[in-house]
């Protein structure tokens, strides 16, 4: 059921509810939180969909803030309020409410969305694309106790990761961080297998994958080790290979779907690795609304080195290593000189052209 509001109110859109549940037969309200989703057009649908597989293990009310402030002096003046609510098969399972706001009343949002939380529920904002700078500091992030941001649709998804450590709070929460959970299960459950001292680590996968970096970070955090970052075709994040002393422990994935986990005297294995839904990504959060401490140490660790002797993972482009070497040689002269491998040439991250982000921005 769809009820269209032009120029209305908060406490109209409340009313809304209550008679699109009533007309269900649906009088009671069984939702467990609040998910209110800071989008533009342009991302709506993708994102109300996402929220809405997501709201099948999670029943809440979806508020979906699109702002309009407006291009001409005279719309950017006016302030209106459009609502549209959806409940039943339109809504999941709980209910879904899109308010477009025009005007000065776009730089008002938590006027509007305050009214209609759900009474002594918890509040989860997130932002799919153009997260602030501060999310704990923006009017509708004060209110929630989870923020979710994404990383990956940053202009600079690793430059991103530093802004959302230098401005963590509890609460905060990004998808790169999510997409990895897999992962880290995976190598946690191999070094329970195999009790042994891991030396150093190498990430691999597509370059500006802000995912790789995070895992990256959670293993130099964790294991108090020098990692290194591979850049390779992807897609996401491609292999992990941990170096100890009887033998390398990695687990690749070429497809995106399976991956192979390989371990000193033991056959390889084929594991479930698939790159998960965003809708699969936003469930996961919504199972947890307590601060994650693993994610704040790893996003942390990164901007530590950095302001202090650098980071300690570094990047190994491997499609460019060995023209790298072979012109450096050139230059010098060095005739004898050989190509050793990736390891000849390295460097950080960010050090990418910006242009190229669009073209290498994925999911993991």
């Amino acid at each position: 059921m769809k009820i269209d509001l032009t120029d209305t109110t908060s406490s109209k859109i409340n009313s809304g509810l209550v008679e699109a549940r009533r007309a269900i037969g649906t009088g009671a309200i069984g939702m467990v939180l609040t998910l209110v989703i800071v989008t533009d057009e342009g991302s709506a649908y993708d994102a109300l969909k996402a929220a809405g597989d997501a709201s099948r293990e999670h029943p809440s009310r979806i508020l979906a803030v699109i702002r309009r402030p407006g291009r001409s002096p005279r719309a950017r003046a006016e302030a209106r309020l459009d609502a549209e609510i959806r409940v039943g098969s339109d809504a999941g399972t709980g209910e879904t409410v899109l308010l477009r706001l025009h005007g000065e009343l776009a730089a008002q949002a938590q006027s509007v969305v305050l009214p209609l939380l759900l009474p002594d529920a918890p509040v989860v904002v997130w932002w799919p694309e153009n997260a602030p700078e501060n999310a704990a500091k923006d009017p509708l992030g004060a209110l929630a106790q989870r923020r979710i941001t994404d990383a990956v649709s940053a202009e600079s998804p690793v430059e991103q990761l530093a802004a959302r450590a230098a401005s963590y709070t509890p609460g905060d929460t990004d998808l790169a961080w999510t997409r990895i959970t897999p992962w880290r299960s995976m190598l946690a459950a191999a070094l329970d297998q195999r009790r042994v001292k891991v030396s150093a680590a190498v990430v691999e996968g597509e370059s500006y994958n802000p995912s790789a970096e995070l895992l990256a970070l959670w293993l130099a955090d964790r294991l108090n080790i020098k990692v290194d970052r591979v850049v390779t075709d992807g897609p996401g994040l491609t292999a992990v290979r941990l170096h100890t002393a009887g033998g390398d422990v990695t687990l690749e994935r070429t497809d995106g779907l399976l991956a192979t986990l390989s371990m000193p005297d033991q056959p390889d294995r084929m594991v479930a690795l698939k790159r998960r839904e965003t809708s699969e990504l936003i469930a996961e959060e919504l199972r947890r609304l307590d601060p994650d401490d693993i994610y704040a140490a790893a996003v942390r660790y990164g901007v530590e080195k950095l302001h202090a002797d650098g980071p300690k993972h570094e990047v190994v482009d491997a499609r460019t290593a060995a023209g790298q070497a072979a012109s450096e040689a050139s230059e010098e002269g060095a005739a004898g000189a050989t190509v050793s491998g990736p390891s000849t040439a390295k460097g950080k991250a960010p050090a990418a052209k910006k242009s190229a982000a669009s073209a290498n921005r994925t999911q993991k």
